[in-house]
């Protein structure tokens, strides 16, 4: 994290001179008030992230509840993960991590805070991916076990976390249903199905393999248990990225959702699934023109409606629009565009953040993106206009999402939180950890926090969950033993 807060730290002067007035990007009285009139929708004010904070926990709690969950938006699902990691584990463990077609084994070793990582990445074929899911959980038996002989791992049973990236409901810590699988995978048999029972049912038809998962988690835990590890007061993970999601730590006695009632710490984390946030309708007092359009031509319409605010996927297709009704209105790029400007999904997300990253004297990188684009003329006065554009469509974004964060420090009561965060928005754009701890200090006053980036979260995540669980298993084993040993000593 050293090297990141040291990056963030150079930035420094390019975001407060990223702050320029309208005045300054644009000579013209007449022309400024044009601009400011179509990107005025894009600036929120503090008052309205509030509102956005509070919003978030009436519909959380909402979800936290058994007799409000069927009509929540934000469905709080419980992950069954009570612990995050003490320091104590040790040992190896196997991870998985499917997201896609790369499908990745890794052998973990822990000793304390000394962690090892080796891993291979196998690929899913074609065929495996729209075969039957025998198919699909044989090939990943057949992926660990060479994985376990190439590594000469010592005969000895492996405990196994998964981080099996597919909507699923969880039903236990080693159990998950798929809902509905994605990312180009249709594998009869699986949904509706427990994925851990068809791992295991694999390893049982090979019958040379001794491993057990003991967890199935989602990337959002693997980001909050990753900086865990080194950082005790990690209590919530983030996501963002194409995607955005977090969980966070919650009192066992308000997770009404969770089954059964193992015994164990008194908390468990929750995913929240708070992509959803917004789908009754609650945030169009935000939603812009650019939101509805985005929305409207997205495969999930009406769905995931803060997904849509805050993650990668969309923050270049909102941009695209703002720039192209600039551009039709006359008053960049001389109103001339090109195909590629008018095409949905070209001006991707990445631009947004080599535009605001770009050298403010040369504009070189902007310019590039342009002769890209086949925007032929370009002035000055386009590359600040085009970038003041971005600043608004990130720093609105990133605000957002630090309303959400706001909300859940809020539910915690905690004096003291670190927040994981993983995905390439958070790595990549130059201002967004700036502009998250910003708003964070403004909307949840008095709470110490800092963000953290996240290492390998659905790998050493995934081990890291089933470290816990294995130790937890042991303690169980160790305090019953201590009880039937007391028993049998005072049999009065």
């Amino acid at each position: 994290m050293g090297a990141r807060q040291s990056t963030f730290s150079s930035q420094s002067t390019q975001f407060k001179q990223r702050r320029k007035s309208l005045r300054y990007i644009i000579a013209e009285k007449a022309d400024a008030k044009k601009v400011e009139n179509i990107l005025k929708p894009l600036e929120l004010t503090d008052d309205d992230y509030r509102k956005v904070v509070d919003l978030m926990q009436e519909k959380m709690e909402e979800g936290l509840a058994r007799s409000t969950n069927d009509k929540a938006t934000i469905k709080m699902f419980p992950t069954y993960v009570r612990a995050v990691p003490n320091g104590t584990e040790s040992g190896e463990f196997l991870a998985l991590d499917l997201g896609g077609t790369n499908f990745r084994v890794l052998l973990v070793s822990l000793q304390g805070q000394e962690v090892k990582m080796e891993s291979k990445i196998f690929l899913i074929p074609q065929h495996i991916m729209l075969g039957t899911g025998v198919q699909l959980f044989d090939h990943i038996a057949d992926c660990i076990y060479k994985f376990i002989k190439e590594h000469n791992v010592k005969a000895q049973l492996l405990p196994l976390g998964f981080t099996f990236s597919f909507p699923c409901r969880q039903n236990g810590l080693a159990s998950a249903t798929l809902t509905t699988w994605t990312k180009g995978f249709k594998c009869e048999g699986v949904e509706g199905n427990d994925i851990v029972k068809l791992l295991h049912d694999a390893i049982k038809r090979r019958g040379d393999l001794d491993v057990k998962c003991l967890a199935v988690i989602n990337d959002t835990v693997g980001a909050l248990m990753s900086c865990a590890h080194s950082d005790r007061q990690c209590a919530i993970g983030l996501i963002l990225g194409t995607g955005s999601n977090a969980c966070y730590i919650e009192k066992l006695e308000r997770v009404e959702m969770a089954e059964g009632n193992e015994p164990g710490p008194p908390e468990m984390l929750i995913n929240t699934e708070w992509g959803a946030f917004g789908d009754d309708g609650c945030l169009d007092f935000i939603t812009t023109d650019f939101d509805r359009q985005v929305d409207k031509h997205s495969i999930n319409a009406g769905k995931q409606r803060y997904e849509k605010f805050v993650s990668g996927m969309y923050m270049g297709e909102i941009a695209r629009l703002a720039l192209e009704k600039l551009r039709k209105s006359g008053l960049l790029f001389g109103g001339e565009g090109s195909y590629h400007m008018a095409t949905r999904g070209r001006f991707y997300t990445k631009y947004v953040s080599e535009i605001e990253g770009d050298d403010i004297d040369s504009f070189k990188t902007t310019k590039q993106i342009f002769q890209e684009l086949e925007i032929e003329k370009v002035t000055e006065q386009d590359c600040r206009l085009v970038r003041h554009t971005c600043s608004l469509v990130s720093r609105r974004a990133a605000f957002l999402a630090s309303a959400g964060l706001a909300c859940l420090l809020r539910m915690m009561g905690r004096p003291e939180v670190t927040i994981g965060v993983d995905g390439s928005l958070y790595r990549f754009h130059p201002f967004f950890h700036d502009l998250m701890m910003e708003k964070i200090r403004t909307l949840a006053p008095g709470i110490r926090f800092k963000l953290m980036l996240s290492h390998d979260g659905s790998g050493k995540g995934a081990a890291l969950v089933a470290a816990v669980a294995s130790r937890i298993l042991k303690e169980k084993e160790e305090n019953s033993e201590k009880t039937r040993d007391h028993a049998k000593s005072n049999p009065h």
